[in-house]
């Protein structure tokens, strides 16, 4: 009688771990499907259609047609033999507002536009500081089936452009630029349209170090 109470008992664990186990497979199913999009974590690969090399700049298919024109503009100053600085800083600032500024087609609320222009040490910051404002309510498409209306850039003009001395960490560049610049949109949806954007020299690039209304 003993044996057969303890061999009914064992059965009785083995069909608890079976049940648990089959909870927690719904559980994980449940966040991956439902979890995930929700929180905006899932980035869409994207296709990188070309590059500047030497440089690193990357075009990626998900660009909007102004801003695959501006991405031409700039292989053109790179090309030449002797650089416009002037035209090379000014491009890198209008492609980085029409990238940044341009949520329409970003997939989730952390596929933040125009890092690459952006100073090396400081992207991770910037990540994080558009993820707390700008970026913070795009809703997630993975799926294509986002019904939420956000900003196009049409078009981002230079409104002027001076060298300047500017102060960073512990480095300093005599040679930097400050462009005021003016954004465009589709439709004006009360987003910022005037920035100012300092520009350093580092590791053979011109990268943007600080933004300002």
């Amino acid at each position: 009688m003993q044996k057969k109470k303890k061999s009914g008992s064992n059965k009785k664990i083995v069909r608890l771990v079976i049940i648990f186990i089959l909870i927690l497979f719904v559980m994980l199913v449940g966040y991956n499907l439902f979890g995930k999009k929700k929180s905006g974590k899932i980035k869409q690969a994207v296709k990188v259609e070309e590059t500047i090399e030497d440089y690193g700049y990357e075009l990626e298919d998900n660009e909007t047609e102004y801003y695959k024109s501006l991405f031409q503009d700039l292989k053109i100053i790179l090309n030449e033999d002797e650089i416009d600085e002037e035209k090379y800083a000014s491009v890198i600032c209008q492609l980085f507002l029409a990238d940044f500024f341009n949520l329409d087609n970003k997939i989730s609320n952390n596929d933040i536009g125009g890092t690459q222009f952006i100073y090396e040490s400081f992207r991770e910051d910037f990540e994080k500081l558009a993820q707390e404002s700008i970026y913070h309510y795009v809703e997630n498409n993975i799926y294509g089936d986002r019904k939420q209306e956000l900003p196009i850039v049409t078009e981002v003009s230079v409104v002027d452009i001076k060298e300047a001395s500017y102060t960073y960490l512990d480095e300093s560049d005599d040679n930097a630029y400050q462009i005021d610049l003016k954004i465009i949109y589709e439709k004006d949806m009360g987003y910022q349209e005037d920035v100012t954007l300092v520009l350093v020299h580092h590791n053979e690039r011109l990268e943007i170090i600080k933004m300002m209304e």
